[in-house]
Order: C-alpha cells, then structure tokens, then sequence
C-alpha cells in the first residue's frame, strides 16, 4: 500500500468528474498565454517557414508520446497525487517530498500567480481601476477563483468546461482573422521572408535556432501531463487514456491552426517581429476592435489556466499532507465538496503572497519563476524513468493500458525530457539576477526542500512503504 493511502476510512477523493471535464481542465492548463506568445519566438528561432510547420506538430508528437506515458502511469496508480505518487512508489518519499516542495514553492503557485498578473495587465487595459489595477485584478483572480474552487469540484469544473470553450473560441477567431484577410485581400502587415532565404544560416545555426525553438514549443505543450492528478476523481466509465489523448490531438490540431493564421497574415518576419502577434494579427483584420477583443480573450486565457492549475496544484498539497503526519492538516478532504479544502485555501494564500511579492520585486519575480525551469523539467525526467522502475518493480500490478512498442516510446519521452532540461539549463546559464547566476535560483528551491525533508526526517512518524 502506499503511504499515501494510510488512512483508511479517511475523506478522500472519490469518483465524480466525467470525460468532457477532465479535457476542460487539461486542454485548459495547456492553452494558456503561451499561444499568443512563443510562437513569436519560435519564428524568430527556425530558417524556415517549413521549419515553422514541422516544429508544432513535433512538439504534439511528443506530447502525445509522454500522454501515452502519463496514461499507463495514471490507469494503473490512479491517485490524487499525479506526478507525486508515481515518484513516491518509484523512489521513495524523499524525492517525492523534493517534487511536492518545488511544485509548491515555485512551479505552481508561481503559475497562477504570473497567469493572474497576465489576467490583470489585459484587464487594466479594458478596465481601469486605478494606478494599482493589474495588482487589483491579479489578487482578486486569485481569490475568486480560490473561493470557487472551495464550493466544489463540480462548480469549478463546470466553469472550467466553459472558460475553456471561450479559449478554444479564442483561437478559432484568430484562424479566422486569417481567413477574413485571406477573402478580402488585405495585404500583409509585415513583408515574408526574402531578406532571410537571400542569406540562409548555416545548418549548424539552423539547427540551434531549431532546438531553441522547440524549447518554446514545448513549453507551450505544458500542462497535458496534469490530468495525472485528477485519475482518482475520474467516472468509472470514463478512460483516462482517451482523455489524455484526446486533449493532446485537440490542442495539436489548434496550435497548428492558429501559427497557420499567425503566418498568413503576418508572415514570418511579421511573427519573429511581433512582440503581441495575436493583436497584430486581429489589428489587421479589424482595427482596434480586434485588438480590445484579443485583449479579452487572453484574459479568459489566463483565467481559465489559473482554475486549472488551480485544481490540480492543490492535489499535490493534498497527497503532502496524507504522507507526512508534520503536514496532516493539507491532506483533509472534503467529501461533500470534493475538495481539498486546507490545501486550496494554503495554495491560494501563498499565490497571494507572490502576487504580491511579483508586484513589488517587478520583473525579478517573473524571472525567478521562469528560472526554474530546469527544476520542472528534472522531475518531468524522473517521471518517466519512474515507468521503468514501476514496470520492473510491480510486475504483478494490473495495467488497464499499457504504452505501445515499450521500451520505445518510453525512452523516447525520456530523452525529450533530457534534451528540455539540458536546454533550460543552457539558458539559464547566461542569465543573471541580482549578480547572481539564475541557475543557482533552482538549486536553492531543492536546496530548501531538502532541509525540509531533514526536519521531517528526525522527527518523522514511521508509515507503510510502497
């Protein structure tokens, strides 16, 4: 038995979220404000529009790789704890307890914290409230959203289904922005890419700026290995396998469409050049109406991924608080509400803190969050070494899905993962904050987790292992 699950007869979570949700909350983390950003970046990065068109349906392959992934992990330890279970039955609950701690302190209560800032920099732009209003609109995401998420997973999941079809919505209208500019005949703000094919870059150039790009895609991807930490709240007739699937297609199919619209109506030094290629875009095909629209769209956007990961994020406290007795207050349940109700209300205090934080700290929060990047890719790695290990481990456990051409598929996920947190690295490297080399930002976060786990060490109440 996992640790996790010592306290039988305990609240815990129970099955009451069916397929459609499930894909809100997923498609909902992925398509965040990443989409109206990185593919600026990625143009800047590839020589090609070609490149363009090959490197997004690569980074859904290798999303629908790790899916496949996620799905024999999620089916056969279908837990509240996603990610934190998988590592806690492959390598113990130190390395586990290092997950949880960085995806508190950093990864994810600085998500919803960046995303609220997000949300409040485009409201502010459309609503006004003062000298202090994306800070205004920043906590009061945070705190609406908390509250919400406290009423119950139904009401939140259910907002969530329809912030996600007004994201969805989002996209569409850009592809037909496109569309429109393509039947009227307007031309291109931006020329296409002569300058470019007339002093082509050497392939060993060609081939940086392609991984650099891919490190943005990627990034954009992020998010689809979430609906680990909804498995255990899942209908019995509902296949975790079909909406991990489903989602990654989904979302590869309208990152596609929407670079597509991106290209044809800035094209790609248009894109490269473009610091909001979204409201370019709609500028050119609806004047400053398209641009107040786009503005409200990445608002929804950001609101959508803020109760996404909000839901989640707070399943990872959840499982904290079940392993160690030092933090039982996170690991109650609500069984009326099916919600983690101390680790919502923990998570969303902390985002708070960041919010506020970020607003006085500036740019240096944003950075610190991004900076840690190497942290979330290093743990991404072990989760799918931990595949390995289980398959060995367990063999006896009971695998309603089981990743096709294994061992393949899996090494492949592995040395994606690898390559991620190799190129977050190299990045890092070079930067620096405050006379500090950020790398070292990542390291002080598992650093503190792991002065965490010694003091829970020493004074630890012994419980069953995996």
């Amino acid at each position: 038995m996992a640790p996790s699950d010592q306290a039988a007869g305990s609240p815990h979570p129970g099955p009451s979220l069916s397929q459609s949700h499930a894909i809100a909350i997923v498609v909902g983390i992925v398509i965040g404000a990443g989409i109206f950003r990185a593919p600026s970046l990625v143009a800047s990065n590839v020589p090609s529009p070609a490149w363009l068109f090959a490197v997004w349906p690569a980074g859904g392959l290798a999303s629908f790789v790790g899916a496949l992934c996620y799905a024999e992990l999620a089916t056969a330890y279908p837990h509240a704890g996603g990610d934190y279970h998988f590592l806690t039955r492959a390598f113990g609950r130190g390395v586990a307890l290092l997950y949880a701690w960085a995806r508190f302190a950093v990864i994810t209560t600085g998500s919803i914290a960046l995303l609220a800032f997000v949300f409040g920099d485009y409201m502010a732009k459309l609503l006004p409230l003062g000298n202090h209003s994306p800070l205004m609109y920043a906590a009061l995401a945070v705190i609406g959203l908390t509250g919400l998420n406290l009423i119950g997973l139904r009401d939140s999941a259910r907002a969530q289904a329809w912030l996600t079809a007004v994201e969805v919505l989002g996209l569409i209208l850009i592809v037909l922005a496109a569309l429109w500019l393509w039947m009227t005949g307007v031309p291109a703000p931006a020329p296409a890419v002569p300058g470019q094919a007339a002093s082509p870059a050497s392939p060993a150039a060609s081939l940086q700026g392609v991984g650099m790009a891919m490190v943005f895609v990627l990034l954009t991807y992020g998010g689809w290995n979430e609906a680990a930490f909804v498995s255990a709240e899942l209908k019995a007739r509902v296949s975790m396998v079909r909406v991990l699937v489903l989602s990654v297609v989904l979302v590869t199919l309208l990152y596609v469409l929407v670079n597509w619209a991106y290209w044809h109506g800035l094209g790609l030094a248009g894109m490269a050049a473009s610091s909001a290629v979204a409201a370019d875009l709609l500028k050119a095909a609806f004047g400053r109406a398209g641009e107040a629209l786009i503005a409200l769209i990445v608002a929804v956007s950001a609101l959508t991924s803020i109760n996404a990961t909000m839901i989640v994020g707070a399943r990872t406290t959840y499982a904290l608080g079940r392993d160690w007795p030092q933090l039982r207050a996170l690991g109650q349940w609500n069984p009326a509400r099916g919600t983690p109700s101390v680790a919502l209300l923990v998570q969303g205090g902390f985002a708070l803190v960041l919010v506020f934080t970020g607003h006085l700290f500036g740019s240096g929060f944003t950075a610190m969050v991004e900076y840690t990047a190497p942290v979330f890719w290093l743990f991404f790695l072990l989760t799918g070494i931990a595949l390995f290990v289980l398959r060995v481990r367990d063999r006896d456990t009971v695998r309603p899905f089981e990743v096709p051409l294994y061992p393949v598929l899996p090494l492949i996920f592995v040395l994606t993962c690898g390559f991620m947190l190799w190129a977050s690295l190299s990045y890092v490297s070079s930067q620096a904050m405050g006379g500090f080399n950020a790398a070292w930002i990542g390291v002080a976060v598992l650093l503190s987790g792991g002065l965490v786990l010694a003091v829970f060490s020493m004074r630890s109440i012994p419980l069953k292992s995996p």
